[in-house]
């Protein structure tokens, strides 16, 4: 196999960062080749560099024996790289047709064929595997749906190199294994795919190659996959062995926090009960549509409530509202969280601290001295890799975004109640250690914390008590002694056998 995309000596720095550090590697023509590292760790901003969004300080890239220099995204797409980002670029008041023809639309006689269109995509779609109406608006579709189709653009435009930034963080299994179809599809046609993912599992059943990334640097690259082990890369990516990820601490739990009776709305018509109790972490396992986040948001205020009542340490939650949720101790990090999280062109400091400002402003007046003490406290603590708090929250990396937005809630004082959606979606088994242990000493103060994730090994290992839901149902509840793999998987499964509903976890 000939060396078809080529990078030599690229380097970037951004103001006190040094992105990347004279990267030199190339990928053989129809392979799979895997990026890996921590968060930080450079992988982003190569492809940022690669799709023209950001160019390099130093450095060439070279594709099919060709010197490229991609000065912005349009000159990337003229060559046919497209990179699919982690932070879906789609137009969410646009249909799925419109976004996959957006700057391309077909004509005739100088109007838009929109009928043409809306026929050619959904065809495109089936071919491909992915089973959504063209003519649905980007907003009304799920988040792993919303994945799919940045995968499927790319495709349309028959890219030679495609990147894929955590593809497979909101897809179910049945959509990741239509994607990982696809993507050997592509390898069959003779594409370069790029695949960065976290999901370590992945890299062994995909991939034909890898190159680990560590503080910027090359930490090392791997023409083929034998000889590799988990452990191994691990060590490459963190420069340190982790023995045990999930560094789970027992705790004895107190009263229960938090008590959910009977809650529904217009996204989960089965009414949910469960409780919380202070100093536990009660972690809620499900399929991607089963339901979890549906119910987060219910009980958080997000979503208007249908029925039901929540209390919190035994005082009924006035209003149903997020507003009134905080103010009361309870508070959401989203599984979303270029959408429902960061606060886009804020700087850290102040996505920080924006939660808890009116702390900070008595009489309405903004004290700057306190709010930058603040969040210069819990970059600290949190260990948040960015040059200071001014830094844009955008250039951080997605794991090092996620702490923000836990910074956020921890500098709101009175915090009873944290519940966490997809808390390491997309992120690095290194900063995965590093929230583990920051959630663990977030119950040892007596927090209740919900922990809601569609990997099974991630809530098994530190939660508590789990919940399981399937088709809007809690179906399930099990306490820690009796965490079995199987089982809990068999009673997430629509098509279970398990009786429903089971037991109520409490």
């Amino acid at each position: 196999m000939d060396d078809f995309l080529a990078f030599s000596h690229i380097g970037k720095s951004y103001p006190g960062v040094r992105a990347l550090d004279d990267i030199s590697f190339s990928v053989p023509r129809g392979t799979i080749h895997r990026l890996v590292g921590e968060n930080g760790a450079g992988k982003s901003t190569l492809i940022r560099v690669l799709s023209g969004d950001t160019e390099a300080d130093q450095g060439e890239i070279s594709i099919d024996g060709q010197m490229q220099h991609f000065a912005s995204t349009r000159d990337a797409f003229a060559a046919r790289v497209v990179v699919v980002h982690q932070e879906l670029q789609l137009v969410p008041s646009l249909t799925v047709a419109e976004n996959l023809r957006l700057g391309r639309f077909p004509a005739r006689a100088g109007v838009i064929d929109f009928r043409g269109m809306i026929g050619q995509v959904g065809a495109k779609l089936a071919d491909i595997g992915i089973h959504v109406d063209p003519r649905t608006p980007v907003s009304q579709l799920s988040l792993g749906e919303r994945q799919m189709i940045e995968v499927a653009k790319a495709v349309m435009m028959d890219a030679r190199v495609i990147a894929l930034d955590e593809p497979t963080s909101s897809l179910s299994s049945r959509e990741s294994e239509v994607l990982f179809e696809l993507i050997g599809r592509l390898r069959a046609q003779g594409k370069v795919v790029i695949y960065i993912s976290h999901r370590l599992d992945e890299i062994f059943r995909l991939c034909d190659g890898c190159t680990v990334f560590r503080d910027g640097r090359l930490a090392a690259h791997h023409t083929t996959m034998e000889g590799l082990t988990r452990d191994k890369l691990v060590a490459e990516m963190v420069g340190r062995e982790i023995v045990d990820i999930w560094g789970w601490r027992g705790r004895i739990a107190g009263k229960p926090r938090l008590a959910v009776e009977g809650v529904s709305g217009k996204h989960l018509a089965h009414p949910a009960s469960f409780d919380v109790r202070a100093g536990e972490i009660h972690g809620f396992f499900g399929l991607v549509g089963s339901g979890r986040s549906e119910l987060m948001r219910l009980v958080y205020g997000a979503d208007k409530r249908r029925t039901g009542h929540i209390a919190i340490d035994g005082v009924t939650l006035a209003g149903r509202d997020p507003k009134r949720s905080i103010q009361a101790g309870l508070v959401l990090c989203s599984e979303d969280r270029k959408y429902d999280g960061i606060i886009q062109g804020m700087s850290v400091g102040e996505n920080i601290v924006v939660s808890a400002r009116r702390h900070f402003s008595p009489f309405g007046l903004i004290r700057p001295g306190r709010e930058g003490e603040t969040a210069d406290k819990f970059i600290k603590t949190l260990r948040i890799r960015t040059p200071s708090r001014r830094q844009n929250i955008v250039n951080l990396s997605g794991g090092n975004q996620q702490k923000v937005i836990l910074a956020r809630w921890l500098a709101e004082t009175g915090v009873k109640v944290l519940i966490v959606d997809e808390p390491t979606r997309g992120i690095d088994v290194g900063a995965k250690a590093e929230i583990y242990d920051l959630l663990y000493s977030l119950a040892e103060r007596g927090i209740a914390i919900v922990v809601v994730s569609s990997e099974l090994p991630e809530v098994m290992g530190i939660s508590d008590r789990i919940s399981v839901m399937c088709e809007g149902r809690i179906v399930a509840g099990f306490e820690r002694a009796d965490f079995d793999e199987h089982i809990i998987l068999a009673a997430a499964l629509p098509d279970r056998s398990i009786p429903e509903p089971t037991k109520r976890a409490s």
